[in-house]
């Protein structure tokens, strides 16, 4: 007689569920129960600073499948539940209602949550985070009128793009940056100031090189962000966007390996040989770098947390995708892949109209492209992974030189 095993996933994001959607693809036929902490069911994070915030969105964009999907693959999605502890001994975990629930495999995949800005006045009504739908729908309340002042409490790719999303609702946007360029550290100057540049082009301040000191408001409501020096810049309403912290304190308290991350191996075991980790928390050895990598973004989380779907049920699996993400802010669209590590110090050359903003952007690195991106030009995508996954040494002037096909690079 055949024991049905238990399989337990911890979170309801991407991850959570395209491992979910993967054990049964793959003919899986126990139990699967996915915990999700929200009162919702997985959804994606991209749309909540793009369309399901500008409304052109709805909750069929930010959800991954509808309820009855679950139903029809007998997939138990528990929600409003938080699990407190796992036992790794007795392969169980217990969670927020107080029960306890075994398993034969378990997978984390907890991601992040906003980092926060502990400043006096950071708890004044009109002061937001975005992580949720909750944040994005709270967030439009505030903006849809198009009568306010938003303040950007730093410039990574949420607040550029709900700053590029106010705009397009009429509001007036400042964003506060303490580093000289935004978007520099993924990209580079050049190309963190082209962002810079089409922001203020749309009528965007923005202020670099500036420290918040606190945020300042009359009857618990936010009325202005005060920069060292005194300087107060005028609030409705204030976003506060400095990054992301992985929720690995559940890992953690189990007594898996942590380091910035949840330490797995290329199969995106732990190291507990019955746990595995997927998305924002995974801090994955990648066979192709020979080192660590932890990606917060939605590719990452949909092709990592299938990845480990099919190692849990013990096939041969080593995750070597090459991170890739995308944005939309005004008129334009961007799909950048690469090994960020590999790029600081990298030659950046440019294929197409760079002033137009319609090109692909390589990164040379000993001669080999180790990063594109491609800026309002479609269905390269692909192409570019190829050439980066190949690592051959490649000439600059055939990279840029648009009368060579990139099928032929």
């Amino acid at each position: 007689m055949t024991v049905e095993q238990n399989f337990v996933i911890v979170g309801g994001g991407l991850a959570g569920a395209s491992a979910a959607e993967e054990l049964r693809k793959q003919g899986f036929d126990g139990s699967i129960r996915l915990i999700a902490g929200e009162e919702h069911e997985p959804y994606i994070r991209p749309p909540l600073s793009k369309g399901y915030l500008s409304g052109s969105d709805g909750l069929d964009a930010v959800y991954v499948h509808p309820k009855q999907w679950y139903a029809d693959n007998r997939i138990e999605v528990v929600t409003g539940t938080r699990v407190t502890a796992i036992d790794r001994a007795a392969h169980a975990v217990t969670l927020s209602t107080g029960d306890t629930l075994g398993y034969d495999k378990l997978l984390l995949a907890t991601g992040s949550a906003p980092r926060v800005l502990s400043i006096d006045g950071s708890d004044l009504g009109g002061v937001h985070y975005l992580r949720t739908i909750d944040d994005s729908e709270a967030l439009q309340t505030e903006l849809r009128a198009g009568d306010k002042h938003l303040v950007l409490i730093g410039s990574g790719w949420i607040g550029m793009e709900v700053a590029a999303t106010a705009r397009t609702f009429g509001n007036e946007v400042t964003i506060l940056e303490r580093d000289a360029i935004p978007l520099a550290n993924a990209l580079g100057d050049e190309l963190g100031t082209m962002f810079a540049e089409l922001h203020r082009e749309k009528g965007v301040v923005l202020r670099a090189s500036v420290a918040v000191a606190k945020i300042v408001g009359s009857d618990g409501r936010v009325t202005g962000v005060e920069l060292d020096g005194g300087e107060v810049v005028p609030a409705d309403v204030v976003l506060i966007g400095i990054g992301a912290v992985p929720n690995v304190s559940l890992a953690q308290e189990a007594g898996l390996e942590v380091d910035g991350g949840v330490l797995t191996d290329a199969s995106l075991a732990t190291s507990d040989p019955d746990i595995f980790a997927a998305g924002d928390i995974a801090s994955a050895m990648h066979p192709v770098l020979k080192q660590r990598l932890r990606s917060e973004h939605w590719a990452n989380a949909l092709n990592e947390g299938a990845a480990a779907a099919r190692s849990m049920l013990g096939q041969d699996v080593s995750f070597d995708d090459i991170p890739y993400f995308y944005t939309d802010q005004f008129d334009l669209g961007m799909e950048y892949s690469g090994y960020g590590p590999l790029t600081r110090g990298a030659t950046v050359v440019y294929r197409g109209n760079r002033a137009g903003r319609e090109f692909i952007a390589f990164w040379l690195a000993d001669g080999k492209v180790v990063a594109g991106m491609n800026v309002n030009v479609w269905d390269v995508n692909e192409q570019v992974q190829r050439i980066i996954r190949s690592g051959a040494q490649i000439d600059p002037a055939r990279l840029v030189d648009e009368s060579v096909p990139l099928e032929e690079l």
